[in-house]
């Protein structure tokens, strides 16, 4: 077998493909991405916790494990390199990947479609799947009905990315997020209007109509069946 499936059958999640000499283990990445989800953990802070629990002492100098391809084994090699970058890389790869795996698109061959990598929501009443409806009966008659819920963050920003042709999209409009090219296509056609305030501070009012020239995109609004 090739070195990359030998370090997957092993539990290790090389770094590159072409010449691995990084590797993180399959438990360091799902204890990373459960510490970002439920404590909020940055990359840098956790990689700096790795460090310190590996050598409190001496956290520059921790042991990192390299693959030596010329001897076809693992050796350990005591350097102060920095691994965040590859960290930050290969968390991300992961994460899409745990996330092909658990919507069941991790042994098929077909490539996901928008928002097929978004949680189902089996409690909001949709004809054909949990409400039965008879004759030219209409949701609307219905006894239950769909309600939905809008919330924003005005706080979230994204910068114009340094090298635009660099930039992979991993799940581009295939989770709850819209694709780029449709959000793209909704900004052309929608209407730009700077919404005034009635009060004499409403910050996030303000900070709407800022002018921002090195951000790409300000502020997030959802969704949500109630």
């Amino acid at each position: 077998m090739t070195p990359d499936l030998q370090m997957f059958r092993h539990g290790f999640f090389p770094a590159s493909f072409n010449k691995p000499k990084t590797l993180f283990t399959f438990r360091v990445l799902d204890d990373f991405l459960l510490d970002n989800l439920e404590c909020g953990t940055l990359a840098m802070n956790y990689y700096s916790k790795l460090r310190q629990m590996t050598s409190n002492m001496f956290p520059h100098l921790v042991p990192v494990m390299l693959y030596h391809s010329s001897k076809g084994h693992y050796i350990d090699k005591a350097c102060g390199k920095d691994r965040y970058r590859e960290l930050m890389r290969v968390t991300r790869q992961w994460r899409q990947l745990k996330a092909m795996k658990w919507h069941g698109f991790g042994h098929r061959s077909d490539n996901p479609n928008a928002g097929d990598l978004a949680l189902f929501c089996p409690a909001c009443p949709q004809p054909g799947i949990n409400v039965s409806l008879s004759g030219d009966e209409s949701l609307d008659e219905w006894k239950y009905t769909r309600s939905f819920v809008m919330d924003g963050n005005f706080k979230a920003k994204h910068l114009h990315p340094m090298k635009p042709f660099d930039e992979v999209w991993l799940s581009d409009g295939l989770g709850f997020m819209v694709g780029k090219d449709r959000y793209k296509k909704h900004l052309a056609e929608a209407a730009d209007t700077l919404e005034k305030s009635s009060c004499s501070n409403h910050r996030a009012v303000n900070q709407a109509n800022a002018a921002r020239h090195k951000l790409e995109s300000t502020g997030i609004g959802g969704v949500a069946c109630a």
